[in-house]
């Protein structure tokens, strides 16, 4: 095996990882999980549960939203992937600006409440949640703009 071939073939995976997406039938499935595990979210609060089913609620609906995130429109040319991917990256950039300020914030609304606040940390559902959510928005925006 020469370089070459393993280079060719190095490239020729990231590309096809780069292009991964489902079809079209999994956005319908991911708004349906996704709206599904929320409603069960609010109905887990009226009762008693056991510990692991907050986690697995939340995992869940991550799950859901990046079946929707992946998941082909019903036209996808290259117009849609750029616009996909445009989303994708303001996602990123705003989800790190908000895992890096988002403890300071919370930390001067609690002393401005409660004098002894001390700066916590947040869970990695929040950056991961706010991610979807502002890659998915943003998404929406962007396609509804340049109709």
């Amino acid at each position: 095996m020469s370089k070459q071939t393993i280079c060719e073939r190095e490239r020729s995976y990231i590309e096809k990882m780069n292009k991964f997406q489902l079809s079209h039938k999994f956005k319908k499935v991911g708004y349906y999980f996704t709206f599904g595990v929320f409603g069960l979210m609010i109905i887990q609060k009226l009762f008693e549960e056991p510990s692991w089913i907050k986690p697995a609620l939340r995992g869940l609906i991550l799950f859901g939203m990046l079946l929707i995130s992946v998941s082909k429109d019903k036209i996808e040319d290259e117009f849609i992937e750029s616009l996909r991917s445009q989303s994708y990256r303001i996602a990123f950039i705003l989800g790190i600006l908000y895992a890096l300020l988002q403890p300071f914030v919370n930390y001067a609304v609690g002393l401005l409440f409660d004098k002894n606040e001390t700066m916590e940390g947040f869970s990695y559902f929040q950056v991961l949640f706010y991610m979807l959510i502002v890659q998915l928005m943003v998404f929406w925006q962007l396609k509804r703009m340049n109709k």
